[in-house]
């Protein structure tokens, strides 16, 4: 069957407006980071003094996100998966989303998975979607409960030229985006409907999608919290936590790989807002990516070969 050629070029403009904003976002993160150098590099050697003790427990949070990952996917999905694959593929999802913009790495091999797993195409999808969804949910109700809990930790960013460059490049990140989700928002609806339902008739698989979920953003949240302590930052876990959920969220909007750059710029920003030095914010950035993204990029990938050569993937 050959592919529609009135839909291809439509494919190709997105796929490059996407590639072109992903350079974009990465282009201002390294101007930022020549920019503001010697409090990154204050930071570093700082990290390297950090305490020991809270370092290890941010590695053991970091270490236990995947198995929630899994667990969340398994309850998204109404048939029984191999714990152990699961789990694999969830270390490996993680490192090619690590590799490619806005999630496209994690959800494809996501995707792989659950096909090679038996599933059909359509209901593959719909299961990662339903995972994506109790993780939006999940998010949105812890910052709607801290900001209630903890008025006045959230604050707008002042008018400036850097502040107001981010957000129009989240803004045409998000055009960019809204013609697909009207596209095909109705038939996804219906399918991701049926598919809640079906799942939400079973309490245990109910259990494991909302439980993996919000286990997963706490750990996050947790391994950002020890890190702090280790450097030396003052800042509460429920803070912490909050600044974490908005700028995760508000870095989202900017498809580069895994957050990388957006992330690491929004954080450090919502940080050092709250009343933290640059130099300890940019340490804790530092730390935390390091345990999260740097530190297991090369065990993922090379999980991500190996489920690949025996065919689980």
């Amino acid at each position: 069957m050959t592919p529609d050629p009135a839909l291809t070029p439509t494919r190709r403009a997105r796929a490059y407006a996407h590639t072109a904003l992903t350079l974009a976002v990465l282009l201002a993160v390294l101007w930022l980071a020549r920019r503001h150098w010697p409090v990154l590099h204050t930071g570093a050697v700082r990290l390297t003094a950090a305490d020991r003790g809270w370092l290890l427990a941010a590695a053991a949070a970091t270490l236990a996100t995947w198995p929630c990952a899994a667990l969340a996917q398994q309850g998204a999905v109404l048939r029984r998966l191999p714990p152990t694959a699961l789990v694999a593929a969830q270390f490996a999802a993680s490192a090619a989303g690590h590799v490619l913009p806005a999630g496209l790495g994690s959800g494809a091999v996501n995707l792989r998975y659950l096909v090679r797993a038996g599933l059909p195409l359509t209901r593959a999808a719909t299961a990662l979607a339903v995972k994506g969804t109790a993780g939006v949910v999940v998010r949105a109700a812890l910052i709607a409960a801290l900001v209630l809990a903890l008025p006045g930790v959230l604050r707008l960013p002042r008018a400036g030229g850097e502040v107001p460059a981010a957000l129009c490049v989240a803004a045409l990140g998000v055009l960019l985006l809204s013609d697909t989700v009207r596209s095909r928002g109705r038939a996804v609806l219906a399918a991701l409907r049926g598919h809640c339902v079906a799942v939400h008739a079973r309490p245990a698989r109910a259990a494991a999608l909302w439980g993996g979920s919000l286990a997963y953003v706490l750990l996050h949240c947790a391994a950002l919290s020890a890190v702090a302590h280790a450097v030396g930052l003052t800042l509460g876990p429920a803070r912490l936590a909050l600044l974490y959920l908005a700028a995760s969220g508000a870095a989202a909007l900017l498809p580069t790989p895994g957050g990388l750059g957006s992330l690491d710029a929004v954080l450090a920003y919502a940080l050092t807002a709250a009343g933290t030095p640059a130099a300890t914010a940019a340490s804790a950035v530092l730390g935390y990516r390091l345990l999260t993204v740097w530190l297991p990029l090369l065990p993922g990938l090379l999980v991500l070969a190996l489920l690949v050569r025996r065919r689980t993937l």
